[in-house]
């Protein structure tokens, strides 16, 4: 009987040691991911689902950065790396693109964008050519502002861990938040038309679990594996600028800020109706002439 245990011990182990010897064998022969063109949010569907315009609206971007100066959190060690993206000035450009409402013009390469057309004009010169001037660059009469203004760390942590006979596992999350906020300024008078702010949740969890226990006398066995998920902060933000956009276009129609190209998809555009239910809580009722008359209905 005993020989017996002893058999069924060995094969036990004999198989855990086979199985983490596939999964090591099966992690070296990963091959490499090839690039791809883009990260699509959860948000960008209903981004690219807004009804056209009646004219695109030519907007600037002079600089929509980091304004929060955080590093990221690090125990124990000196880091310099930035908490959140310096890239957020290229997101929303791309967003503003994605909408389709919009027509942004370069000012954070501005400098370089007038040494190009200093050196076209020089050439020409140089060289004798009989060619049209260049032309004045587009004005813009509407200029987006804004920034990342907070990324909270720890703001909910918790985990469970259970252990019976030496076999246990345990499991940990964690929830940052980044918030941000985007108005549009006027050029002509500098008023401040819109503004809204975003808040984005950035979720990470670890799962662990193991066996440690002796089969016999003297033989120990230990088997310990896990595995941990977290979202890309800088894809959180990409989210959140798109959350943005999109809730400036729509409050932008419902406040006569901008035109559609037909006025009764106020009535009647999924993506505009989904964005004021889920900002009041309830169901939206337009006019004929596209202005909010009442409230009925509740989604909760």
């Amino acid at each position: 009987m005993r020989i017996r245990q002893d058999i069924k011990k060995t094969i036990t182990v004999m198989s855990l040691g086979v199985l983490l010897t596939g999964c090591a064998s099966t992690m070296a022969s990963i091959k490499t991911v090839p690039a791809t063109l883009g990260y699509v949010t959860a948000v960008h569907k209903d981004l690219i689902s807004l009804p056209p315009p009646k004219n695109k609206i030519v907007v600037a971007v002079y600089s929509f950065r980091d304004q929060t100066g955080q590093y990221k959190p690090q125990a124990n060690v000196t880091s310099f790396s930035t908490a959140v993206t310096q890239g957020a000035t290229s997101m929303l450009i791309q967003a503003l693109i994605d909408s389709g409402w919009f027509i942004p013009v370069e000012r954070e390469g501005l400098p370089d964008l007038l040494t190009e057309r200093k050196i076209s004009r020089a050439a020409a010169m140089s060289n004798h050519e009989d060619k049209q001037p260049l032309p004045s660059l587009i004005h813009a009469p509407l200029i987006l502002e804004g920034g990342i203004v907070a990324y909270e760390t720890n703001l909910v942590t918790g985990g469970f861990g259970a252990k019976y006979f030496g076999v246990g596992g345990s499991v940990e999350t964690r929830r940052d938040q980044v918030t941000l906020y985007l108005r549009a300024v006027d050029v002509n008078d500098g008023r401040v038309l819109k503004s809204l702010s975003t808040t984005k949740s950035i979720l990470s969890r670890e799962i662990d679990l193991g066996i440690f226990r002796f089969i016999r006398l003297n033989h120990l066995l230990e088997v310990e594996t896990g595995l941990s998920t977290n979202e890309p902060p800088q894809m959180c933000v990409l989210e959140a600028i798109e959350k943005a956009v999109y809730g400036m276009v729509v409050e932008g129609i419902v406040d006569h800020l901008w035109a559609l190209k037909n006025p009764a998809d106020i009535r009647s555009s999924p993506a505009i109706l989904q964005y004021l239910k889920d900002k009041k809580g309830e169901m939206v009722q337009f006019d004929k002439d596209g202005n909010l008359i009442s409230l009925k209905g509740t989604s909760r």
